[in-house]
């Protein structure tokens, strides 16, 4: 078998000559193998590994966190038809994924879309972990991407960061190699798709794994096909599934056309979530109940395989994160989907239209819980001033004429004062600062632009400043309230869906889930 993992163009990661305990070994394995489940049925694409004790980790796009204690881990499968070095895929893989000619490919069909996003909160101690998918069509600001392009789907990012710097490097250095320029331009989407997740959710995002679509075929085979159950039969010859209703066991291509089928499907790319999430419960009880997890042959096997096609970021250290893997191990990882508001057509796609303040509250709320009996004040700013009373400054640094005013209009109609209105330096991204006592109806304002509030000296007590940026293109909807952004934290829009195309948990009963 071929490697079709980059191998020239990051640094290596050498650990200390005195060899590990067998337990040590063991312990890897064990955090390696779960792991790799986790991303392998996470994306539907590919899996997540580390080749063994002495060389973990590949990409430096992030600043890693703790490997011990809560952390927050963003899985993500990149529907991408070329390896890591960026040679388009064999014939032979192609056409086993359902995933066009070499030909095709090379004339343009695919792309390096994230279509999977799933961030899952671990939390100390080996609680119960949460995982929240986020549908690939949410449209959303950007933060931290390449290029002119600001907004789009959330699982865009990745590959629009990833060509403008293919673009510009290209320009800067004609002779690049292909394996440097693959190589960069991967980091600069892996940037993008993180800081993107982190600026939606609110929360920042200690450690990575991404996989593409070469591996999950190969590793799909070393585990031997999964379990699944479905609701309907269904045919797609888009994917490639061809399946009956009811329990039953696909091989590595079949399960490929499980987790990427969309057409045809009662709710399309929600439905799909569904079953990726499914089929990672699945694999996770297969790793324990068959065996896996206690063969160190098998475990093997399937290192020497997986290590080939994975990339995280080279600060997680497994060692220390093995203590945690007991949340994901004792059957105790529930998936939800965030929640849309509707369906859209966002400059001319098809788009998912979210409320980026609901989804903070969501995450937030569900990964940092209250201790029970706290009050509500300790998770939440103080209400402050009342709205009516807030006055509200718009800087335009976004060079868009007229849109201060139009977001100082929309300001007003919420019910809050008229500040300044005025020209300021040029800005790539909106900054929302508030003063003394503005805490709530400042963090209400940024959850209108995508972004976080903050506080700042320089701005007057009883005051909000909204800088634009570029990325801001038109003037939010902000919902008129006399209630502060405190109290619409315990509000109905806060809670995780539980019914409809996007309702219920996947990983919270015991056996193989049915989905649509």
């Amino acid at each position: 078998m071929e490697n079709r993992r980059l191998a020239e163009s990051r640094p290596a990661r050498v650990a200390p000559g005195r060899p590990r305990r067998r337990v040590a070994r063991t312990s890897i394995y064990l955090v390696t193998c779960v792991l790799s489940a986790l991303v392998l049925a996470a994306s539907g694409f590919s899996y997540f590994v580390v080749s063994d004790v002495n060389s973990i980790g590949s990409s430096h796009a992030i600043a890693s966190g703790s490997s011990i204690g809560a952390q927050n881990i963003l899985l993500m499968g990149l529907e991408s038809r070329r390896d890591w070095n960026g040679n388009v895929l064999p014939n032979n893989i192609l056409h086993a994924l359902h995933a066009g000619s070499r030909q095709g490919v090379e004339n343009g069909v695919g792309g390096n879309d994230t279509n999977t996003l799933i961030l899952i909160h671990i939390p100390a101690g080996g609680k119960k972990a949460i995982g929240f998918s986020i549908p690939r069509d949410d449209w959303v600001n950007f933060a931290g991407t390449v290029g002119p392009q600001q907004h789009g789907k959330i699982d865009q990012a990745y590959g629009v960061s990833m060509f403008y710097q293919q673009q510009q490097l290209k320009q800067q250095q004609p002779n690049i190699g292909q394996n440097q320029l693959a190589f960069a331009g991967n980091e600069a989407g892996r940037k993008a798709a993180v800081d993107t997740v982190e600026q939606l959710t609110g929360v920042h995002i200690d450690h990575f794994a991404e996989v593409n679509l070469d591996g999950f075929y190969e590793l799909a085979n070393v585990l031997g096909g999964v379990e699944v159950c479905l609701n309907h039969p269904v045919q797609d010859k888009n994917s490639g599934a061809d399946f009956k209703a009811g329990y039953q066991h696909l091989n590595a291509s079949q399960a490929l056309a499980f987790v990427r089928q969309r057409d045809g499907l009662t709710n399309g790319d929600l439905d799909r979530t569904h079953r990726q999430q499914a089929f990672l419960d699945s694999v996770m009880q297969a790793l324990r109940t068959q065996g896996v997890l206690g063969d160190l042959t098998k475990l093997q096997a399937l290192l020497s395989v997986a290590k080939q096609y994975a990339i995280t970021d080279s600060g997680w250290d497994l060692l220390s994160f093995s203590s945690q893997m007991s949340s994901l191990t004792g059957g105790n990882l529930v998936f939800h989907t965030l929640p849309i508001q509707a369906y859209a057509t966002i400059d001319g796609q098809a788009a998912n239209q979210i409320n980026p303040d609901q989804i903070k509250t969501i995450v937030q709320q569900t990964f940092y819980p209250r201790p029970s009996g706290s009050s509500s004040s300790s998770a939440a700013p103080a209400p402050g001033t009342a709205p009516a009373q807030t006055v509200v400054d718009v800087l335009n640094g976004g060079g868009r004429a007229g849109l201060a005013s139009a977001v100082s209009a929309a300001v007003t109609r919420a019910g809050y004062q008229r500040g300044l209105v005025e020209n300021t330096t040029a800005l790539a991204t909106t900054q929302v600062l508030y003063g003394t006592g503005e805490a709530a109806n400042a963090a209400k304002l940024a959850a209108a632009f995508g972004v976080t509030a903050t506080p700042s000296a320089a701005v007057a007590a009883s005051h909000v400043e909204i800088k634009l940026g570029a990325a801001t293109t038109t003037a939010p909807v902000i919902s008129s309230s006399t209630a502060s952004a405190a109290t619409a934290t315990s509000s109905p829009r806060s809670v995780i869906p539980t019914s409809g195309a996007q309702g219920g948990a996947v990983g919270a009963q015991k056996g193989i889930p049915c989905v649509n």
